[in-house]
């Protein structure tokens, strides 16, 4: 799996990462970041592209969620 961390960045630059790491033809890619709004944005495009995502930390501080095809 690859990790891809987003911390600390505003949109749109979290998804723009995570769209150059799909595109690279990841299968599986753990993003980390802080922000809901970067977390919103990320979800709603790997979902536009067919992939599963998976919250597994929602903390105040920090979450990270996991795309899959």
């Amino acid at each position: 799996m690859d990790t891809l961390d987003v911390k600390g960045l505003s949109c749109p630059i979290p998804v723009i990462k995570t769209k150059k790491a799909l595109e690279k033809g990841c299968q599986e890619l753990q993003v980390t970041g802080t922000g809901n709004v970067a977390r919103e944005n990320v979800s709603k495009y790997a979902s536009s592209q067919g992939f599963e995502v998976k919250l597994v930390n929602d903390s105040p501080d920090e979450w990270y969620i996991i795309l899959s095809k």
